[in-house]
């Protein structure tokens, strides 16, 4: 049984842009098993479309997984493992990851993000679900607060956080188009 990648893409992104597709080419080679499940309703993400779809995805969560977020869909790992994790450990690898936003352009974003913000996560149980946790963030990011978010990553999960210069969001925007770290991290998780 091949081992399984899920890439949870981000508020208003799809499984063939940003990043993505250059991830699953480099870790074919490799032979494993990668799955970027297109999200529900992407410029209107809800909590419980996406968990929901993110568990018909994985179906039974097994140790040898790995779970890789960006944005948004860091929070749905976060929230997935919640609901679906227990008595499972698996390596997760967030990228611009968020406990709290900036920089949003309007009362509508605002109002799509505030159930993420707002509803309260068992952070104690989920951080035993994410072993190892890395989480990856830039230094000029407009959404992701830095030093606050990088705070709450290492002290309420116990994650590695890595800052990297001059990265946006990780997204198309930024003109991310390929993200070596992150193949460099699954890696060492498979090697």
């Amino acid at each position: 049984m091949k081992q399984r990648i899920f890439i949870v893409h981000g508020w208003s992104a799809a499984p063939d842009r940003e990043w993505f597709p250059w991830l699953a080419d480099q870790l074919e080679p490799y032979g494993l098993a990668v799955h970027i499940p297109a999200m529900p309703d992407t410029m209107r993400p809800t909590i419980d479309e996406w968990v929901g779809a993110l568990h018909t995805e994985i179906g039974e969560l097994r140790s040898t997984d790995i779970l890789v977020g960006h944005s948004i869909g860091c929070q749905t790992i976060l929230r997935y493992l919640e609901l679906y994790g227990d008595g499972v450990s698996v390596p997760v690898i967030f990228v611009a990851g968020w406990f709290s936003l900036q920089g949003l352009e309007n009362a509508e974003e605002e109002d799509i993000a505030r159930p993420w913000l707002d509803t309260a996560i068992n952070l104690a149980f989920v951080r035993e679900r994410c072993r190892p946790l890395c989480v990856i963030l830039s230094d000029n990011d407009p959404y992701v607060a830095l030093d606050e978010n990088k705070r709450l990553f290492e002290d309420r999960l116990g994650g590695f956080v890595t800052v990297m210069h001059d990265m946006g969001h990780f997204s198309e925007a930024a003109g991310i188009y390929e993200l070596p770290i992150v193949r460099d991290s699954i890696l060492k998780f498979i090697l």
